[in-house]
């Protein structure tokens, strides 16, 4: 079964919708949290997708510092961030679907990981 996928905030509606049109299980923060999260700290949302087996995916690469990291860390889990944050949301949906294999197989081996996409491919990033 395919790994489903809880985004941050960031990677905002249209990402959502394009992932899910090519077969993406995807889940948004703001179908979980009032006001798309904007006060919760990303080790609460993280944890919150974790608890339900969902992978977290976001476009910031700061959350892999060590307080954001740690429910990945507790719970030997995988996290995706993109390296650029300035792509467009049919960048985004094109670079994480051309690497959804390498993803799957990252989720199939577990952590505690993080990864960043990028262009060319995955790059372990952490620990």
């Amino acid at each position: 079964m395919p790994p489903e996928f809880f985004l941050d905030r960031n990677l905002g509606r249209r990402v959502a919708e394009e992932l899910r049109d090519r077969g993406w299980a995807v889940h948004r923060i703001v179908d979980f949290f009032p006001t798309d999260a904007q006060d919760i700290p990303d080790e609460e949302w993280i944890s919150y997708g974790l608890d339900r087996s969902w992978v977290p995916l976001s476009k910031d690469s700061r959350i892999t510092r060590d307080l954001e990291i740690q429910p990945v860390l507790d719970r030997c889990a995988v996290l995706f961030y993109l390296d650029n944050q300035q792509l467009r949301s049919l960048e985004i949906v094109d670079r994480l679907d051309a690497h959804r294999g390498a993803i799957h197989r990252a989720v199939e081996k577990g952590g505690p990981a993080a990864y960043a996409v990028r262009q060319g491919g995955l790059d372990r990033t952490w620990p």
